[in-house]
This record gives structure tokens, C-alpha cells and sequence, in this order.
């Protein structure tokens, strides 16, 4: 329940693309939202087929997109149904104009309130922690990150292993004597709190960067490159760096089930610069550690948490597809129903808590 809206995020409450049919036509949303996370695109299928009018396309990673020159997996069906929606919301300007281009429709522009409350704490510190990678992997940068690890050997670094770290990525990583893996975390303050640099070298088009914003917000200073949404989620601050964007990608596949990136060469100059400065001079890190806390705080003070709540209230749900779908009470849903209703709507108390 988003204010008098009653929604159903697919996500949230499904597991399986057949059971979205009968979840819909029991809780008889006013809208259905549909997450762009999902590269075959049967959930957006499948939720069209069943929602029509009251489709929300949520369009954050790009190469998920049914559309676009980025994208994984173009569909033409697929990008009908995202141009036809009731509403599509990007997470960032870059993504707008990105979407506007290649489908032909203006979206909302709704950033994702996950930063919690301030103070935050300052967790970057000259003297001490790594310069750090999350995610290495080919598309993260991994490449310039391993450059970075051989010219500096004296400097420790450290990667954070994620969803796109494959076999090839660990076996490089472990042969660098001044690279560390570091185990998995529940916060992302657990990681920072290790990080003297965080390095963002992405080679493909990033949505936004919302570990850019995380790290700026706790004073650790990030060098980024200037793919897709990371130059704005460096926010006007130093260390945006230009890359050579990946182009095209292999007809094969890695243990992750990731496409095999064809990798352009990238200048690692710009990249040793800046870690030098920000190594070796105290003055250049501690004003970048102000510029980055300074900048970062006040995006976040300018994001509204009821967002996407104003978005959906903004628009007006298909007669047609409510007399198909009629509303129903609270009382009407099935006993597990209920529970998942409570469980959702006590998650959302505690969130507002922080």
C-alpha cells in the first residue's frame, strides 16, 4: 500500500512468471510494478498479459533493457510493452534522456531513497584501508584495476567478489601479492570502513552508481569513470575519469553466465594520476573527502522518499482493466495474503524508522 494506491511489485511476491496471474487477480492492484532485472523479459510479458494499462516498467540497468544499443537481450515485443506502459521510471537523468532516445517516451526520473539518515559516519582515512573495487569483474573495470594493483605494488589494494566475479576474474585477483579479497558483507559501511579509495572503473553504461553515493556520503573518496550515470553520481566532484566504453560483446559465456566483453584498450594513466594525488598529498584527500561528503548530502537532502508514490498517484489506472479486476478488501484476500500484506507493511514501518 503506497498512500491510497495499492500495489503489487512482481518481485516482491513472485518466484515463478506463472503464478503472476492468479497474484494479480487476488490483490487487484491499481498498478503492477515490473523490474527491468529480469534479462528475458517473461515477467514483463507476463505481467502485461495480465495487468495491460496498469503496467510500471522500473528501468535501472540498461543492458537489461528490452531496448537500446546497450541492451543484452533486444526485444521488439518486449520494448512495445515498456513504450506502451502506464509509466516508466528511470533512476537517474542519463537513463531519461537514454530511454527518450531509444524508445521514443519521456520517463520519471524517481532516485531510490536508500541512504537512511543522517550524520553519517566518516569511515575514509588517509593514513590507512585499501583502494578498493566492488564487483570485479570485466564490466566493472577489473582490467584497469589489476593495472592499477601492478604499478602500485607497494599500495594495498582489496576487491569485494559479487555477482559478476567469475573463476578468471578470483585467479587474476590472487596473483597480485598486494590484492586482498574481502568476504562478503550485510553493510556496505563494513566494506567502507576498509576503503581508502574506491575505485568505480566501469567499462559498460552504468544506470547510476549508487555505491558512488554511498561512499561519497561516509568521506571516502572516489575515482569513477564517466560511463552511463556515474558522472552524475559523482555529483560535480573531482576524479571522473573517461574510459573507452565496451562495444560489443563474445557469443560465449563465463561460469556466471555473463556475456564475454570485448574489452577496448584504456589509457591507465589518468588513473595513476589520480591515485597518486590522492595517496601522496593529505591536502588533495582531505578536500576531496569535504567535496565528496559536501556534494553527496546535498543530493540526498533533495530526494523525496515518496516519489514514486506521487508518480503512481499521478496517474490515472484503465477503466477497462479495473472492470476486469475489480478492487478488493483488505478482507476479501486469502489468510496468506494477509500475512504477506503485514509483513510488507511492517518492513515499510521499520524502513521509515531508519
Amino acid at each position: 500500500m503506497l498512500g491510497s494506491i495499492e500495489v503489487v511489485s512482481v518481485y516482491d511476491l513472485l518466484r515463478h512468471a506463472r503464478e503472476l496471474t492468479s497474484q494479480i487477480d487476488e490483490f487487484a492492484p491499481d498498478f503492477v510494478l515490473v523490474s527491468s532485472e529480469d534479462l528475458s523479459h517473461t515477467l514483463l510479458r507476463e505481467a502485461a498479459r495480465s495487468a495491460g494499462s496498469r503496467l510500471v516498467y522500473l528501468a535501472h540497468t540498461p543492458q537489461w533493457f528490452p531496448f537500446g544499443p546497450a541492451s543484452w537481450n533486444r526485444d521488439e515485443h518486449s520494448a512495445e510493452l515498456v513504450k506502451n506502459a502506464a509509466a516508466i521510471v528511470v533512476i537517474s537523468n542519463v537513463m531519461a534522456d537514454y530511454v527518450e532516445q531509444h524508445l521514443g517516451r519521456r520517463p520519471f526520473v524517481v532516485h531510490p531513497a536508500i541512504y537512511g539518515e543522517p550524520p553519517w559516519p566518516q569511515l575514509g582515512h588517509y593514513e590507512s584501508g585499501y583502494i578498493a573495487l566492488l564487483n570485479p569483474c570485466q564490466v566493472k573495470g577489473i582490467s584497469l584495476f589489476l593495472t592499477m594493483a601492478d604499478l602500485f605494488p607497494a599500495r594495498d589494494f582489496a576487491a569485494l567478489p559479487s555477482w559478476g566475479t567469475n573463476r578468471q576474474d578470483l585467479e587474476n585477483l590472487k596473483r597480485r601479492p598486494n590484492v586482498r579479497l574481502l568476504p562478503r558483507v550485510k553493510d556496505i559501511e563494513a566494506f567502507l570502513s576498509r576503503t581508502k579509495l574506491l575505485l568505480m572503473p566501469s567499462l559498460w553504461m552504468e544506470g547510476f552508481g549508487l555505491i558512488v553515493m554511498e561512499a561519497m556520503l561516509r568521506g571516502v573518496p572516489v575515482i569513477a569513470s564517466d560511463s552511463g550515470g556515474l558522472r552524475e553520481a559523482k555529483a560535480g566532484t573531482g576524479y571522473v575519469i573517461p574510459v573507452h566504453p565496451i562495444q560489443r560483446y563474445e557469443a560465449t559465456f563465463d561460469d556466471r553466465n555473463m556475456p564475454r566483453a570485448v574489452i577496448p584498450a584504456q589509457n591507465a594513466e589518468p588513473w595513476a594520476k589520480a591515485i597518486t594525488e590522492l595517496t601522496q598529498s593529505r591536502e588533495c584527500y582531505d578536500r576531496e573527502v569535504h567535496r565528496a561528503r559536501t556534494a553527496a548530502e546535498n543530493f540526498v537532502a533533495r530526494i523525496d522518499p515518496l516519489a514514486i508514490n506521487h508518480v503512481l498517484e499521478s496517474l490515472q489506472p484503465s477503466t477497462a482493466d479495473r472492470s476486469l479486476a475489480p478492487r478488493r478488501e483488505v478482507a476479501d484476500l486469502s489468510e496468506a495474503k494477509k500475512a504477506l500484506l503485514l509483513k510488507r507493511l511492517k518492513q515499510r514501518a521499520t524502513e521509515r524508522r531508519g
